[in-house]
């Protein structure tokens, strides 16, 4: 039984819904903001300040998305079986111990320790924290809460930087531990805000969901394709903020870029891409925003200066704001409802990989970059994957319509 077949058992009034979709707004801001003020500044940190490698800490950062992603699809069996909010809230707490204990780390092997520690909890609560939106949420209310979320995830993202950097000035401990302590307070709002689902007296077979995953083409397919998209994506958070201090000197240009990036978020997310969704269905204007991304990181290497930079940066906000929702809104629907969490865990499997690669391959192609001189290498191997996932994408969403628009007509 999943847990929206859980949901209806327990028949939950509109009241408790919008409860839980509210609560879980609280604790997308606090996630959010939690890791956007750490995650970005452990490359700066570790690069400049420790005197590691940008390529060994890409091994970390990479280390961190490859457990998480790779092990969410446990966290999306485990919720199946045991209930949403109970691994929301392990998760949560594993979470807050591995961004407390970053503050400690002072070598490569104790920042991979905190990697893979802060990345098992992120297992525990990511394919939950999905499902229940995908649960309690239906096909026509869906794309409307994917927007608002974003939008906080958008806030989020502005504080979450700038509060890092201004926390940074101080000491790279009190970073960790205030992040730490977001994580900590969504263990309480997971506790007061998330419905208590009752889960059946004999649940299924743990195997169940991912027969059903097998039996879905199109699910897996779209998941594939995902991964090169994720591979350009997670630039964000290693090749972009290394990029932007070598440009200016300064780590409070890693602030501004984060600021701009989700500012735009902020101003954007929810009207364009309500506005691109009543002219264009969640398919196409996924592809566009791919394209966007790919383009805007391409331009990266023919710039010289910080303020190209940031216009780069701008259309690189604008093609991953477009492509956040509609992604997530592909993702849920192709999912089977009998088994949310399983599937809602085997997407991650995209950020996993692709991301665990880009990562590694940021860094490296950084360091090579800067070592041969060679600055448009980097940017000009992330716009041509995401072209290629651009490309892949359209392919399989245009024969799919087709195949829909037969089977209507037959």
């Amino acid at each position: 039984m999943s847990i929206e077949q859980a949901n209806t058992s327990t028949h939950l009034s509109e009241a408790a819904r919008r409860r839980g979709l509210n609560g879980l707004l609280v604790y997308t801001f606090f996630m959010v903001t939690g890791f956007a003020m750490l995650m970005p500044l452990v490359a700066v940190h570790y690069v400049n300040d420790v005197g590691l490698a940008a390529a060994a800490v890409g091994l970390a950062l990479a280390v961190r998305q490859l457990t998480q992603q790779g092990l969410a699809l446990l966290g999306g069996v485990l919720s199946d079986r045991y209930g949403a909010r109970r691994m929301i809230c392990l998760g949560v707490l594993l979470r807050a111990a591995g961004f407390a204990s970053l503050a400690f780390a002072a070598d490569l092997p104790l920042l991979l320790a905190a990697m893979v520690l802060s990345a098992l909890g992120g297992a525990m609560f990511e394919a939950p924290y999905q499902a229940s939106i995908a649960a309690l949420t239906d096909e026509r209310s869906r794309p409307r809460y994917y927007a608002i979320s974003n939008w906080v995830s958008g806030v989020a993202t502005t504080l979450g930087p700038l509060l890092g950097v201004a926390l940074l000035h101080f000491d790279f401990r009190i970073v960790c531990l205030t992040a730490a302590a977001c994580f900590a307070l969504n263990f309480l709002i997971a506790l007061r805000l998330l419905p208590q689902v009752e889960m059946p007296p004999q649940p299924p077979p743990l195997r169940h969901g991912l027969d059903l995953v097998r039996g879905n083409r199109p699910f897996i397919r779209l998941v594939a394709l995902m991964m090169l998209y994720w591979f350009v994506a997670v630039q964000i958070n290693i090749s972009f903020p290394l990029l932007a201090q070598r440009l200016t000197g300064s780590v409070d240009s890693v602030g501004a870029m984060f600021a701009l990036s989700a500012g735009l978020t902020v101003a954007l997310q929810y009207g364009l891409v309500r506005w691109l969704e009543k002219r264009l269905s969640s398919a196409q204007v996924l592809v566009l925003g791919v394209t966007v991304m790919s383009l805007a990181a391409g331009a990266i290497g023919f710039v010289a200066d910080f303020a190209g930079f940031l216009v780069c940066v701008a259309g690189f906000s604008i093609g991953a704001l477009m492509t956040r929702p509609t992604q997530q809104t592909l993702i849920a629907g192709l999912a089977d409802p009998r088994a949310l969490g399983t599937f809602l865990g085997v997407s991650s499997l995209s950020l996993a990989v692709g991301g665990g690669i880009g990562n590694v391959a940021g860094g490296w192609l950084i360091d090579l970059s800067a070592a041969r001189q060679w600055p448009w290498l980097p940017w000009s191997v992330f716009c041509l994957v995401g072209l290629l996932s651009a490309a892949g994408l359209h392919w399989t969403t245009r024969v799919r319509g087709r195949i829909e628009a037969a089977a209507a007509h037959s």
